[in-house]
C-alpha cells in the first residue's frame, strides 16, 4: 500500500474510532443526563404516557396523575395547590421537576430499580406501566396552620417530631400554584412562571439561611451548661453596655434596656429576657472552641444533608477575635441558619439531647400499594446530655412563662421556647423556636419571618402557638 492510501486508511480508521467512542459516550456516559433533559421530547412523551405515582399525605393524594384525551396521556394535578407546593414542587412540561417530584422521580415515574419486577410483570401481562407512590410524614393540620400563620409574609415554618425526626410541617411563603406549571399548554406555563418571584420558587425553610439572632443563645447556654461549671442559677455578668474586647465598639441590649440594673443575673434569667450583653460576655468567657463544638453537635457544620430534599448547610462562620466571638454569641456576625436547622436545635433539646435526622418520606409503595421501603429514624448526634437538655428545657420554659416568648403560651400546655430578633440591613428578621408539651415533647417548631419588622416574640411566637395547638389537638392533647 502506497503512502497516500495508507494515510487515507488511517484517517478513516481514526474517524470510525472517534465515531464509536462518541456513540458509546452518548449511549452510556451521557444516557441518564440526556434521558432526564427536559428538552428530550421523546422522553417526555414516554413519561406522560405512563401513569405517574401519587404523593400522599395522611391518606390523601396531594399530587396525582389524571388521564386525558390529549397527545400527552396523563396530566399532573395538585389538589392541595399552594398548601403543599413547597414540598411537592412541580412536574412541568416546560420547566422540569422540583421538590419531591424531582427527588423521588425514579419511584414516581416507575423507573426505580425497586420496581423492576413490576415492570417485567407488566411486559408479560400487558398491564399499563405505572409509577409508585410516595407517602410523606406531613400532618395536614400542622401544614395548614403553618401556611395560614405565614400568610402575607415571606417566611418559613418547620415542625418536627423530636423523638423520630419525622417532618410534621414544612411551610414556605409566598407559595405558588403547581397546577399552573403542570398543564399541557407551554405558553400558559411560561406566562405563569414569568409572574413568579424567586421567593415563591425558593423553599425558605431549607434552601435559605439567615442570621438567627437570639435563638442562638440556646446553643451558647448549652455550651455553658455542658462544662459543668454553670447551672441555670449561676450568676453571670449582665452589664448595661459591653465594650467588645480590643475595640471601641459598645454592645447594648435590645432598645438600650438594662437587664438587671447592670448587676450579675442568673443564667436562666438572662435567657428569659434575652440579655445581649450577658450572652456576648458568656460566649467570650467560654471561648470559641466550646461554642464551635456545641454548634457542630447541634448540626451547624456547613455540611447540609438530604431528606430527600437537599437542605442548605448552616454555618457559624469565621471568628477572628473575641469581639467577633461576642457578637457571634448573640446570633449575629456570620452565624447563618436555615429554619430547618433552627427546628433541629429545639428538637434535640426536646429529645433529651438526641438530635434525630429529619425525614420527609415515611414510606414508598409499588403501584399495587405494596410497601417496598420505609424510613427508619436515624440519630445524627447526642448534642447534649439528658441532664443539660433538662436544664435547657427549664430555661426555655421560663422564656415562655415569664419572658419574651409569652405569646406562645397555650392554656393547659407547658411550652418551652426561645425568641429571636436578628438585625438586618432592612427590617429585622423574627424567629421563634420551641417545643411542647415541655414535660413530654411531641412537636418541635421553628418559625421564621423575613424582615418581620417586629420582635420574634411579637410576630413568630403566635404562629408557633397555632402550629403546636393544631398538632396537639389532632393528637387528643
Amino acid at each position: 500500500m502506497n503512502a497516500p492510501l495508507r494515510r487515507v486508511a488511517i484517517s478513516v480508521l481514526v474517524l470510525f474510532t472517534l465515531l464509536i467512542v462518541n456513540v458509546n459516550y452518548i449511549q452510556v456516559v451521557r444516557s441518564d443526563e440526556l434521558r432526564k433533559n427536559p428538552s428530550n421530547t421523546r422522553q417526555l412523551v414516554e413519561e406522560y404516557d405512563r401513569e405517574r405515582g401519587s404523593i400522599v399525605v395522611a391518606g390523601n393524594e396531594v399530587a396525582l396523575s389524571k388521564k386525558t384525551d390529549d397527545r400527552l396521556t396523563y396530566l399532573r394535578q395538585y389538589p392541595g395547590a399552594e398548601l403543599y407546593a413547597p414540598v411537592t414542587g412541580y412536574y412541568s412540561l416546560t420547566y422540569g421537576k422540583t421538590g419531591i417530584e424531582e427527588a423521588e422521580n425514579d419511584l414516581l415515574s416507575g423507573t426505580d430499580p425497586r420496581l423492576v419486577f413490576r415492570r417485567i410483570a407488566d411486559l408479560f401481562t400487558g398491564r399499563d406501566p405505572a409509577g409508585g407512590n410516595v407517602e410523606l410524614t406531613l400532618d395536614p393540620a400542622v401544614q395548614k396552620a403553618a401556611m395560614d400563620g405565614l400568610k402575607g409574609v415571606t417566611g418559613a415554618v418547620v415542625a418536627l417530631d423530636p423523638k423520630t425526626g419525622a417532618i410534621l410541617g414544612l411551610a414556605s411563603t409566598p407559595s405558588f400554584d403547581p397546577n399552573q406549571l403542570s398543564s399541557h399548554d407551554p405558553k400558559a406555563i411560561r406566562a405563569y412562571r414569568e409572574q413568579l418571584s424567586d421567593d415563591q420558587t425558593t423553599n425558605q425553610a431549607i434552601n435559605q439561611r439567615y442570621s438567627p439572632g437570639s435563638v442562638f443563645k440556646v446553643v451558647v447556654s448549652a455550651a455553658a451548661l455542658a462544662t459543668g461549671k454553670y447551672t441555670p442559677q449561676t450568676p453571670i455578668p449582665a452589664p448595661d453596655k459591653l465594650t467588645l474586647p480590643g475595640t471601641n465598639t459598645t454592645l447594648e441590649n435590645f432598645n438600650g434596656e438594662s437587664c438587671n440594673g447592670g448587676a450579675d443575673q442568673p443564667l436562666i434569667d438572662a435567657l428569659t429576657i434575652s440579655c445581649n450583653t450577658a450572652f456576648a460576655q458568656l460566649g467570650i468567657d467560654l471561648g470559641e472552641q466550646k461554642i464551635r463544638d456545641m454548634a457542630t453537635a447541634f448540626g451547624i457544620d456547613e455540611q447540609g444533608f438530604e431528606m430527600p430534599l437537599e437542605v442548605a448547610p448552616s454555618k457559624l462562620g469565621d471568628i477572628e477575635n473575641d469581639a467577633q466571638l461576642g457578637v457571634t454569641s448573640i446570633g449575629q456576625q456570620d452565624v447563618q441558619l436555615t429554619p430547618m436547622q433552627a427546628a433541629m436545635i429545639a428538637a434535640a433539646v426536646a429529645n433529651k439531647g438526641r438530635l434525630m435526622k429529619p425525614y420527609l418520606v415515611s414510606q414508598v409503595q409499588a403501584p399495587d400499594l405494596t410497601v417496598i421501603d420505609k424510613t427508619d429514624p436515624e440519630e445524627m448526634s447526642q448534642a447534649v446530655s439528658p441532664e443539660v437538655a433538662g436544664q435547657l428545657t427549664e430555661m426555655m420554659t421560663s422564656v415562655v412563662n415569664n419572658g419574651t416568648g409569652k405569646r406562645a403560651r397555650i392554656d393547659g400546655v407547658q411550652v418551652a421556647g426561645k425568641t429571636g430578633t436578628a438585625e438586618n440591613a432592612g427590617q429585622d428578621h423574627s424567629w421563634f423556636i420551641g417545643f411542647a408539651p415541655a414535660d413530654d415533647p411531641k412537636i418541635a417548631v421553628a418559625v421564621f419571618v423575613r424582615n418581620g419588622g417586629k420582635t420574634g416574640g411579637d410576630i413568630s411566637a403566635p404562629v408557633a402557638k397555632s402550629v403546636i395547638q393544631a398538632y396537639l389537638n389532632g393528637q387528643g392533647g
